[in-house]
């Protein structure tokens, strides 16, 4: 691979890549020449079907399961990781939504959607970003949310973390600049992946929610790839703490024709 965009002779590791939008980025990094290590949580058919459509890109792919409430995980995910290799690349997207009424958050809840949606984010930095430091180059990107701008009480702790993640990336950018390493967000509003098929199924849900998108469509997973890779490559060697909107201008403001009563 050649030109601004390439990523031949990196290594990438996405968490949460055995479907939807970590999937779809997997498999960009992998189309630009990178070789990738896919991160799951009890889907090993997602994962071997990526897996499967990496390899036949030509590029090494293994994959690693583990589970980010359990917060030794990303220690072990590393150690498993860097065995293959330096890791270049590191896609942090895995993340749990757990909706409720604000009033009967329990901490159960509270305890895991704290331990992947954000301490795990803490821990990847530090197993992965040191090295890319003192390799001189290295790339973070963490998978956003359009909810840490337009949040809902059901919503209350995913979206307060993804705030939280925004700051975190932002503090460590700050610090990691001078080495080569970039570290950003991308923030995808409504995006219709496997796990939510069957909402989108529904006309009248799909109505409601394009009625409030700007471009007049929900999002796929496919729409988050080309913002990542080139914040990835030599593209975007000059961008660090961003976060990017990819939510078909959402966070505008609702598109014109917005019904009375559905703002987000």
């Amino acid at each position: 691979m050649n030109g601004i965009f390439s990523l031949a002779g990196r290594r990438a590791l996405v968490t949460g890549a055995n479907t939807g939008i970590g999937r779809a980025i997997a498999l960009g990094l992998a189309g630009q020449g990178a070789d990738v290590v896919l991160h799951h949580l009890g889907d090993h058919a997602g994962a071997e079907a990526a897996r499967a459509e990496i390899a036949g890109l030509g590029r090494k792919v293994s994959v690693i399961e583990a589970d980010f409430a359990d917060r030794s995980a990303v220690g072990a995910l590393a150690a498993a990781a860097l065995r293959g290799g330096p890791v270049d690349i590191l896609i942090a997207n895995a993340a749990i939504e757990m909706r409720s009424a604000w009033t009967a958050l329990g901490e159960d809840s509270l305890d895991a959607q704290v331990a992947v949606n954000f301490t795990s984010l803490i821990a990847l930095a530090q197993a992965f970003v040191p090295a890319m430091q003192a390799r001189g180059w290295g790339r973070v990107v963490a998978t956003n949310s359009v909810m840490a701008s337009r949040p809902r009480a059901e919503t209350l702790v995913y979206a307060s973390l993804k705030s939280a993640q925004l700051t975190t990336i932002r503090a460590i950018a700050r610090e990691v600049a001078c080495d080569g390493v970039t570290m950003n967000v991308i923030a995808p509003g409504a995006i219709e992946t496997e796990a939510n098929a069957a909402r989108y199924a529904d006309p009248e849900f799909l109505r409601a929610v394009v009625a409030k998108i700007p471009a007049g469509r929900q999002g796929r997973p496919e729409d988050c790839v080309g913002p990542v890779l080139m914040l990835c490559s030599a593209a975007g060697a000059y961008v660090t703490g961003a976060s990017i909107p990819v939510d078909g201008g959402w966070t505008i403001g609702d598109a014109t024709g917005a019904l009375p009563g559905e703002a987000a």
